[in-house]
């Protein structure tokens, strides 16, 4: 287990996503996962009041409409720590202060429970004042319903920002910071993020971890992306330079005898910041590399090597 932060919130080192619920995988087949995660070790369940609203038929909430009903269903809230986020939910867009306490409110209702462990704010408004939001946050946090804060999609003079207003008012401070951040997406983070986030005591909890499945090393060629629900968004990752890390990958799985999806996301948890990576599995069969990939440890020269490999990506 690993603090967030400088919260009490201790998380196991991989958060599952929710983002495939209610997308990919139905009710029941979510229920599962959600059964084989916590038998595994893991804790941290992350998701989103938008997901899965992009799905032909869904409104948003559908990830947390299911949460919730596994909560019931199983009588483990104390055993999870639950961390979900507003600004996309297509009826609550925005981070004004009134639309923050609406949707989590509304967040609440569809788990099914009393507060949210962690909560992010999803996406930068800045449209609303900053100190509306971060007042607004602290709020909830003040009233019970949320026990700690955090951002994601942030740039980092915003996140200074955030953290300024609320030491300047006795507020509630983030304890975490969610990036896209990968072995093929590494730039933004590492040359932006990373020093906020040690600087301010973030935890990292990077979203994406595997690339839409690319690092997975499902998508090799063009004809892998047929049919493919994230095809769209691994396209651009089928160059040399992409296949390369997929490559090295291949390598250092294969002297673990590990799956090529744990490698990546023990690669992440080599990196100093990184508390818990996000990976969702849309079926049980995709969970247990997840899971090894919280345990596996990798030599330097195998960090070494993947550092290597992606930083021409």
């Amino acid at each position: 287990m690993t603090t967030l932060g400088n919260s009490d919130l201790d998380v196991f080192p991989l958060a599952l996503g929710g983002n495939v619920f209610g997308w990919t995988a139905d009710e029941a087949t979510s229920h599962q996962v959600l059964d084989a995660f916590v038998a595994g070790g893991g804790n941290l369940v992350d998701t989103a009041d938008g997901y899965s609203a992009w799905v032909p038929g869904n409104s948003g909430g559908e990830s947390e409409t299911i949460i919730g009903s596994w909560l019931r269903a199983r009588g483990r809230r104390d055993d999870v720590v639950i961390a979900t986020k507003v600004s996309t939910h297509p009826e609550f867009k925005g981070l004004a202060a009134s639309n923050v306490r609406a949707a989590a409110e509304a967040s609440l209702a569809r788990l099914g429970t009393d507060r949210i462990d962690l909560y992010y704010a999803h996406f930068d408004d800045e449209s609303t004042p900053l100190e509306e939001t971060v007042g607004a946050f602290n709020q909830l946090v003040e009233d019970g319903l949320v026990r700690h804060t955090a951002v994601s999609n942030y740039s980092a003079a915003r996140i200074r920002e955030w953290v300024a207003i609320a030491e300047a008012n006795g507020w509630a401070k983030p304890v975490a910071l969610q990036p896209h951040y990968n072995l093929v997406q590494r730039t933004a983070y590492e040359a932006e993020l990373a020093p906020v986030a040690r600087e301010l005591n973030l935890s990292v909890l990077p979203y994406f971890a595997l690339a839409a499945g690319f690092l997975a090393g499902k998508y090799r060629t063009k004809a892998d992306l047929e049919g493919a629900s994230r095809g769209g968004q691994v396209e651009g990752y089928l160059t040399e330079a992409g296949l390369q890390v997929v490559s090295t990958l291949d390598e250092v799985a294969a002297a673990h005898g590990a799956e090529l999806s744990s490698v990546a996301l023990a690669w992440l948890l080599a990196k100093p910041e990184v508390a818990a990576p996000i990976a969702s599995a849309r079926n049980l069969e995709q969970l247990p590399a997840l899971l090894a990939g919280a345990t596996l440890q990798l030599a330097a020269d195998e960090v070494a090597a993947l550092d290597a490999a992606s930083a021409a990506v």
